[in-house]
């Protein structure tokens, strides 16, 4: 951060002018720094869901939502997603730069060497009901990590933060996992550190032990995509709560579960779930119209999901990426005449077309696509949401520990513009009850 300018905020009570600074990153717009404000006029800002508001300065990853741009420490989504693996981004996503391959080695081992859980801590699962959403299971075992995993949980030590990003990284995926075989009622299927972050959850998530399974190569890829694409996303609701809890001092394994809490709503990563309900609401290529006119009339509160951004207005780069992943699978599956699929690519070319959707920038986002890729892949919807947790965890981790190695870093404490009663003493008549 350098100090560019300063800003004048002059207020109509007399006072003189306050003078605030305009601080500048590397990217993106500048901003004015408030920390003093109130020490200075007695005021606060108000900014509900902080869409004005910067809370932190970070390194990790940088999002222009009007020119469609997402970097990763720089480095194009579009260009990760096409020549570099899942733990490629991990790598730098948490050291700050891609890995040489001796790097990538000793980190991907690094990884492995912590992808099975504590039996005491599998025993977890059956003390849930076997109809749990995966979402319930995931917050309450990744809070539980911190009970089994509790000789690195000094948070001002740098190898301690390493060892827990480590290990939930690594655990991630075996959760996940275990979370959909309690689901089905199948026993669970333990890692394999010979394969490939993406390849060992599929084979936990989909074999057998009656059979021998091998992953299809472009279904790996597909899934080593959605996740790349889901590392991180800036300072978005389950970052941003992730880092809330991590101010007081938390443990980053509570600090995650809250992330994996935040993320579970359908507004954040429950989208895509949300999107295949709404593939199954309109049922036939034949209603498409029916629901589209009802998400154009304002009289109607129904409204499309998948389409249009709160950041982004341009295209989703993610959504370019994975729309090519959605029809690579279909390609390979043969699955272009399955009933919702055929569906869900005619919604696609009519919002393309549409100048109602042109004209309000509601693209097809991410989340369209990846609900269809991951039904493709023969995951229920209502492991989609974890799937986006097991993928962003790196992401939280990122970002907490970043925070956590910040000198100026201090708890969180938003203030609030109070509206209830004014100061008043108890009535008479029930102070003498």
């Amino acid at each position: 951060m350098a100090q560019e300018d300063t800003a004048t905020l002059n207020l109509n009570n007399g006072s003189d002018p306050i003078e605030l600074p305009v601080l500048s990153g590397t990217m993106g717009p500048d901003v004015i720094d408030i920390r003093k404000l109130h020490a200075q006029s007695g005021l606060f800002t108000y900014d509900p869901g902080f869409l004005s508001t910067a809370s932190n300065n970070s390194s990790i990853t940088f999002i222009d939502g009007d020119e469609g741009i997402l970097l990763y420490r720089g480095y194009p989504i579009e260009q990760l997603a096409l020549h570099c693996d899942f733990i490629d981004v991990c790598y730098l996503l948490l050291q700050g730069e891609l890995p040489m391959p001796e790097q990538k080695s000793e980190f991907d081992h690094a990884i492995k060497n912590h992808s099975m859980l504590h039996e005491q801590l599998v025993r977890f699962y059956s003390g849930f009901r076997r109809d749990a959403h995966p979402m319930a299971v995931m917050v309450g075992v990744v809070g539980a990590l911190s009970a089994f995993y509790h000789d690195a949980l000094n948070i001002s030590d740098p190898v301690h933060r390493e060892q827990s990003a480590f290990r939930l990284i690594a655990k991630l995926p075996t959760i996940t996992a275990m979370a959909y075989k309690y689901n089905i009622g199948q026993p669970f299927v333990y890692p394999q550190n010979h394969l490939s972050y993406a390849e060992n959850f599929l084979h936990m998530m989909f074999s057998v032990p009656t059979e021998k399974y091998e992953a299809n190569p472009v279904i790996v890829r597909a899934l080593d995509r959605i996740l790349i694409l889901h590392a991180d996303h800036e300072q978005n609701a389950s970052t941003s709560t992730v880092r809330l809890a991590g101010s007081s001092g938390a443990n980053p394994f509570a600090c995650v579960s809250a992330g994996i809490s935040c993320l579970w709503g359908p507004a954040h990563g429950g989208a895509n779930e949300a999107c295949l309900r709404m593939l199954e609401e309109i049922g036939d290529v034949s209603r498409i119209d029916e629901f589209i006119q009802r998400a154009k009339n304002k009289e109607d509160n129904y409204r499309l999901m998948g389409f249009g951004h709160r950041v982004y207005k341009n295209m989703d780069p993610r959504a370019k990426l994975m729309r090519e992943t959605c029809h690579e699978v279909l390609n390979e599956l043969g699955l272009h005449n399955d009933r919702l699929f055929k569906l869900a690519l005619q919604l696609e070319k009519i919002a393309l077309e549409d100048d109602y959707f042109i004209s309000r920038k509601l693209y097809p986002n991410v989340d369209f696509y990846s609900g269809i890729v991951q039904r493709a892949l023969g995951i229920p919807t209502s492991m989609f949401t974890a799937i986006f947790a097991m993928a962003r965890t790196v992401g939280w981790v990122a970002q907490w520990s970043e925070m956590v190695s910040d000198p100026d870093y201090k708890i969180g404490r938003p203030r609030q513009l109070y509206t209830g009663p004014v100061m008043r003493d108890i009535p008479i008549s029930f102070s003498q009850k």
